[in-house]
């Protein structure tokens, strides 16, 4: 089913991966900036973990989709923990 898909949306797979990837990277560098932006870092890291782990799934790239389950997971934590 997923090749059928990928026929007609044949970017799907291109925006999933390089959208993620851009999100990983911004939430590296406003957390490395240290500029009390970690909260927006974290959301970062969660919305990069969901893109990511939707590329992973589709592409049955199972290792790298079960590392998605861990980076949201600390995403979700980050930001928690940056309220109380």
């Amino acid at each position: 089913m997923v090749k059928k898909m990928t026929k007609f949306f044949p970017k799907r797979d291109f925006f999933f991966e390089w959208a993620g990837v851009t999100t990983a990277i911004l939430y590296s560098l406003t957390v490395a900036m240290n500029i009390g932006a970690e909260f927006i870092g974290f959301c970062l890291l969660l919305i990069s973990s969901i893109l990511i782990g939707i590329w992973s799934y589709l592409g049955k790239h199972k290792g790298i989709f079960f590392l998605q389950l861990f980076y949201a997971t600390a995403g979700i934590i980050g930001m928690i923990r940056w309220y109380n």
